[in-house]
């Protein structure tokens, strides 16, 4: 039986696949393109949380590899490894999804400490041979998790001693006005920092989910913008007064 890794996105999949390759080995690399911590989930149509992504930039493209993906996962009959990292939201929601769709059928999970998009390629490899069996607790809890995240269908989700938890759409409203000031501040350094905020002690938010935030409380005056919002290189932000 051949093996197939599953990654939790594009970037833990070249580093995985670097990892394997790095030794001489041959297994492949299936990588899951989306990022289910934000945006909406009650639904099993790919076409609906495209179109949610489509408000923010242009991804038809991924369009197809997401449905290839799921149904490369349904009927696959190869051995599956998934990666993840409890401590990465959006690895932690790609594993309760995965979880929920695979069911019953057995794989392997390697669960890490850090987070698989940034660990580097030669720290994987020293993983590999390390994944083990998913326990029966570990796949009920995730199909719990999991579909009560659903029903909740929360902007966003985050890691919490808990695990995985819905979470409002201005919960990071108040970590991007921390760091901005009253002087003027490229946007890129006020989402650079506010994303190295929130990675303490788990990975929670991308820079464009950040971005869209910004946006929302320039329009609501909390802060102001030089250029447009949407240009996180160009404008620059600061405090009002």
């Amino acid at each position: 039986m051949t093996t197939l890794h599953i990654a939790p996105g594009d970037s833990a999949g070249g580093s995985l696949f670097q990892a394997i390759r790095g030794v001489g080995r041959t297994e492949e690399v299936l990588r899951f393109r989306d990022d289910l911590s934000c945006g909406p989930i009650d639904s099993d149509d790919h076409s609906a949380r495209m179109a949610w992504w489509a408000r923010f930039y242009e991804m038809p493209e991924v369009e197809n590899d997401i449905e290839t993906f799921w149904n490369r996962v349904a009927t696959t009959g190869d051995r599956l490894i998934v990666w993840f990292s409890r401590r990465s939201a959006s690895e932690l929601a790609f594993f309760l999804a995965l979880a929920d769709r695979l069911g019953n059928r057995p794989y392997d999970i390697v669960d890490i400490a850090g987070t698989v998009s940034i660990m580097p390629a030669d720290r994987l490899a020293t993983l590999l041979g390390s994944e083990r069996p998913i326990t029966a607790h570990e796949r009920e809890e995730a199909h719990r998790q999991w579909r009560q995240l659903r029903r909740e269908n929360a902007p966003f989700r985050v890691v919490s001693p808990a695990g995985l938890v819905s979470a409002p759409i201005d919960h990071f409203d108040s970590l991007l006005i921390e760091q901005a000031t009253p002087e003027w501040q490229q946007m890129a350094r006020v989402v650079g920092a506010a994303m190295a905020h929130s990675s303490e002690p788990y990975y929670q938010v991308g820079d464009l989910m950040l971005l869209t935030r910004i946006v929302a409380l320039v329009e609501a005056g909390k802060l102001l913008a030089d250029g447009d919002p949407w240009d996180m290189r160009a404008c620059k932000v600061r405090l009002p007064g």
